[in-house]
């Protein structure tokens, strides 16, 4: 993959930096500061596959592009610190730093990690469904424009069953 240029809010409006997931890439404009990306690989499995490794409720929400009811998810409410992984595949999709309170029912994130989440458009052109980029898994839809006060302007409103926690090791 070639080295792409990508703006980072969470750092600050005005900083980019040099994507290339095989290489420690500096942040320009900020001392002293490292980020490792990795790269994101592809999870290719049948549905018998996907069937055999998810819950029933999963697959609905991962491979069906279900959603679970307003609420009823464990990370809705939850504000830890660490990594939400795709429950799929396990790829890092998004810090906790970026995890943010509304009153929708579902976690919300105002961004993801970079190379870890896919837009496209649903079919109704209503909607803009966010997926992980390794394994395809249907995580929820991202929103613009609402009013929330964060760096992106943006709600990635997400079924907490797409998503594993995992906290940071110390």
């Amino acid at each position: 993959m070639d080295s792409q240029i990508l703006k980072f809010s969470t750092f600050a409006p005005s900083r980019t930096l040099i994507f290339n997931p095989k290489k420690v890439i500096h942040i320009h404009g900020l001392s002293n500061t490292k980020l490792r990306v990795a790269a994101i690989r592809s999870v290719q499995k049948s549905e018998e596959e996907w069937r055999a490794i998810l819950s029933p409720e999963q697959f609905r929400i991962l491979r069906l592009k279900g959603t679970e009811d307003q609420g009823s998810g464990e990370y809705n409410k939850f504000f830890g610190v660490g990594t939400y992984l795709c429950a799929g595949c396990g790829t890092p999709l998004y810090r906790s730093a970026t995890k943010f309170k509304t009153p929708c029912g579902w976690p919300s994130f105002y961004e993801g990690l970079p190379g870890a989440i896919n837009r496209n458009p649903d079919p109704d052109g209503m909607r803009m469904e966010i997926t992980c980029a390794a394994c395809g898994g249907h995580l929820g839809h991202v929103f613009k424009g609402e009013g929330f006060r964060t760096p992106t302007n943006e709600r990635h409103c997400v079924n907490s069953i797409s998503l594993k926690f995992k906290p940071p090791h110390f």
